[in-house]
């Protein structure tokens, strides 16, 4: 009998605790959820604002249009905040008091990406996505083709150059030429080739010490480009429109000049022996019943072509000569 009333106390028990179970979660899903009662919390360190707590909201009620904490569907709430292309993730739950809280990490732009006309952002994951209407981040403007598989090295560039204050001072935006990368930089209109991404850190501190030793002593529109992509050198390139660089440029000229005529005067002494041979082998026979020996021995016929013709043909003839020059 003991063990029956055991039994019976039991089993009303747990008929009572499912019966207060059951108008808690009545009363608990037919709360309604109110903006005091969503809490929006945004995780990322560097602080962004491509969206904010007033959108979320927004969100919120468009999911559930009634309010109530029974019709919300947490995992589909979820799944479109995550969607959002400013979001990185986004975590979203219910206290026992009917509190919502959605814990949200937005991307953080690395740099922004101007390519075939159009601009967007890129995190440090090499994700792309789209510029906002009513906020804009700072950082770092990049031009060109560049490849979405060269997303994350230009990441890592660019975060290098922020973390160092010489970087940081120096360059203002990166450019892609072909398959060559330039740094813009801050001071003149020079820019830095560094070629491709690897061994940024190398490329970059030879640049710093050609600064510190050499370009702060120079005017900074004296140069349009600094090089460093080549293995342990610097080539510089003058400015042709600044006026201290004409007389190098000059001088440059001249140079090449006279290097690129110095193989056009061989080629023109090789050749002059040729017409002199043949009027050797031609005067001789017509000229074999004449006997004025100052047309054979003159030397300054031999270098005009156009003489040597008159005179093979009619060397006795010389009054008929005059008249035709005349």
């Amino acid at each position: 009998m003991k063990n029956k009333y055991r039994i019976l106390k039991i089993v009303i028990t747990v008929i009572i605790l499912g019966f207060l179970l059951s108008f808690s979660l009545k009363r608990f899903s037919g709360q309604k959820i109110t903006d005091n009662k969503i809490s929006v919390k945004m995780n990322e360190k560097t602080p962004v604002y491509f969206i904010d707590e007033k959108d979320i909201k927004e969100i919120v009620k468009k999911e559930n249009p009634s309010g109530k904490v029974g019709d919300l569907n947490i995992p589909v709430l979820e799944k479109k905040i995550n969607a959002l292309p400013a979001v990185d993730s986004a975590n979203v739950y219910l206290n026992l008091n009917g509190k919502l809280n959605l814990d949200i990490k937005q991307r953080v732009p690395v740099f922004r990406l101007n390519k075939n006309g159009k601009d967007f952002y890129v995190d440090a994951k090499g994700i792309e996505f789209p510029i906002s209407k009513t906020y804009s981040h700072p950082c770092m403007l990049v031009t060109g083709d560049v490849k979405p598989a060269e997303y994350e090295k230009l990441a890592e560039l660019v975060e290098k150059i922020d973390k160092d204050d010489f970087s940081k001072k120096y360059f203002i935006g990166i450019s892609k030429d072909k398959d060559d990368y330039n740094l813009l930089t801050s001071e003149g209109n020079y820019k830095v080739e560094i070629g491709d991404l690897d061994n940024i850190e190398f490329k970059v501190k030879g640049f710093k010490e050609f600064v510190e030793k050499y370009l702060v002593f120079q005017d900074p529109q004296k140069y349009s480009m600094v090089s460093v992509k080549y293995q342990n050198q610097i080539v510089t390139t003058l400015n042709p429109y600044f006026k201290e660089n004409d007389s190098i440029l000059k001088a440059g000229h001249k140079e090449l000049a006279a290097t690129a005529s110095a193989p056009a005067m061989v080629k023109k002494t090789e050749t002059k022996p040729k017409p002199a041979e043949v009027k050797k082998t031609v005067t001789p026979k017509k000229a074999t019943s004449s006997s004025k020996p100052k047309e054979n021995t003159k030397p300054k016929t031999a270098s005009k072509p156009k003489e040597t013709k008159t005179s093979d043909k009619k060397p006795a003839a010389k009054p008929k000569a005059k008249i035709k020059i005349e």
